[in-house]
């Protein structure tokens, strides 16, 4: 019996140094292919990394659960570039940001840190465009620091706890923080591969997901452990902000407009969208045909987007 133990547990060790090796191969094979686009500064000890590009009136964005700052570099911050000064973060863990190993994945944390980049940019209360769970840490960022903030921008954006998590994320659902190193280090890179057309058609159905993307759009860059381990931190720390956030949006003062695409299979546009809009009197939900990765699937529409809302935040 001990001899049969000793062969099991030495087989699963193999396996599992396997499985470390692969992930720590493929970690290195992006990042040697995919290195930091932008430049990077310290926020409350979190190593943010940041694209910029043009001048002008200031505009943050903010990206979703388990994307990077190339969401928005694929092509919307170009066009908005060209008379404005565009700076789009990866979020704390995300993309080349390094989150501080004591600091929490909340969203009023998260939204400590855009404050943090606001003020060490010198950035003049710009617009924050928010995509999916980006939208959620720019709703925090306005009610917590309103005077920072001149308006909101939310492409499909996450403002209340979902009723159902998407099949998508279903692997990120692993409460423990040793467990959740453990599966990025060993499954969650195999498994990512193995599952990648139908993760894609989900995250970006009913629209295909441009051949491109997993260079130009950043798309690489989720094949991390890293990137898997904060995107699981981020959906679990939810709760701890996200009901009381859902409470104060009556609050709000300021310009704010909803783009979502009407088969979103990521986000309920009404649940997310009207849910959001029913709190804010003077705003809409702008429904179009599409999915939940608009800023890549439809870059030409959510610049156009984007652009009314400043011309909302311009004439307030």
């Amino acid at each position: 019996m001990s001899y049969l133990f000793s062969t099991v547990v030495i087989i699963l060790l193999v396996i599992v140094a396997g499985l470390f090796l692969f992930t720590l191969f493929i970690k290195k094979r992006v990042e040697l292919g995919m290195p930091p686009e932008g430049r990077f500064l310290q926020v409350q000890g979190t190593r943010v990394h940041y694209l910029e590009q043009g001048t002008g009136p200031c505009i943050l964005m903010i990206h979703g659960l388990s994307g990077v700052a190339q969401n928005f570099g694929y092509q919307v911050m170009g066009e908005l570039a060209r008379d404005h000064r565009v700076i789009a973060v990866d979020r704390p863990g995300s993309g080349y940001s390094v989150r501080h190993p004591r600091s929490s994945a909340t969203l009023d944390v998260q939204a400590d840190v855009m404050a943090g980049v606001i003020a060490a940019l010198k950035l003049d209360k710009p617009l924050i465009v928010g995509h999916s769970l980006g939208g959620a840490v720019a709703l925090a960022t306005a009610l917590r620091y309103p005077d920072k903030v001149s308006g909101l921008a939310l492409v499909a954006p996450l403002t209340h706890m979902p009723s159902e998590t998407s099949k998508a994320f279903a692997a990120l659902n692993i409460p423990y923080p040793w467990l959740r190193k453990l599966v990025g280090w060993t499954l969650a890179i195999p498994l990512s591969i193995r599952n990648r057309e139908k993760v894609m058609d989900i995250v970006f159905g009913p629209e295909a997901a441009p051949e491109d993307f997993p260079l130009r759009g950043g798309g690489f860059l989720g094949m991390r452990p890293s990137q898997f381990v904060a995107a699981s931190t981020d959906m679990h720390a939810l709760p701890d902000v996200l009901p009381t956030m859902q409470q104060s949006y009556g609050s709000l003062k300021l310009p704010v407009g909803v783009l979502y695409g009407r088969q979103d299979r990521i986000l309920n546009p009404q649940e997310q969208g009207q849910g959001l809009v029913d709190a804010l009197p003077d705003t809409e939900l702008e429904l179009i045909d599409g999915g939940h990765m608009l800023p890549i699937t439809q870059p030409q529409v959510t610049s156009e987007f984007i652009r009314r809302v400043l011309l909302k935040v311009q004439n307030a």
